[in-house]
């Protein structure tokens, strides 16, 4: 049984109301809630199930449990008292190597982010290549990259900003961007 995080110390966090982040934990809980839903309700099919009911909700169970965990990676990567990300550190000379500067890198995940279309802007590191890749996934399902990890994942389905910025998706991402916790996104890799 999985069990909603509490994420309430993001509250007051510059760029992000109070309204926006309840109502986005909110949504997020609901995600913890059909997940455990949809897996206790596959447990009862395993043996009885007919075809079509069960392969519906086994579809239906990896786009709740990838909305869960990409939500919590999401909340992670978030801090009020958010600090540049340090040049000198593994992951900053990564990123330098991958994308030729911290600011170039920071570029393309921004265009990630805005890409028309709803979705997750995510930094993945792919171990067995030690490589770093900006990607976007779309939904919560299609898109992502084959034993990766993601490292910072940005949400960018309008639930995430319209409240605060209405459709200015840009103005929402250089918040985002401000509050990012760069010890939790370092630490993932």
């Amino acid at each position: 049984m999985y069990e909603a995080l509490d994420f309430s110390h993001l509250l007051g966090t510059p760029g992000f109301s109070d309204n926006l982040l309840n109502t986005h934990f909110g949504l997020y809980q609901g995600y913890v809630k059909n997940t455990n839903s949809l897996s206790d309700r596959l447990k009862e099919l395993a043996e009885n199930a007919g075809p079509g009911e069960y392969a519906e909700l086994k579809r239906r169970f990896g786009w709740e449990f990838n909305g869960m965990r990409l939500h919590e990676l999401y909340f992670e990567n978030m801090t009020k008292d958010a600090v540049e990300l340090d040049e000198n550190s593994n992951l900053g000379k990564k990123l330098t190597t991958e994308f030729g500067s911290i600011d170039q890198w920071r570029k393309d995940f921004v265009s990630t982010g805005a890409l028309r279309g709803i979705g997750w802007a995510i930094l993945a590191y792919d171990k067995r290549g030690d490589r770093l890749f900006n990607t976007w996934i779309n939904e919560h399902d299609v898109g992502h990259l084959s034993g990766a990890k993601p490292l910072l994942v940005m949400d960018v389905f309008e639930h995430a900003f319209i409240l605060d910025y209405g459709m200015k998706r840009a103005d929402y991402i250089e918040a985002f961007m401000k509050a990012v916790n760069w010890a939790k996104v370092a630490e993932r890799m």
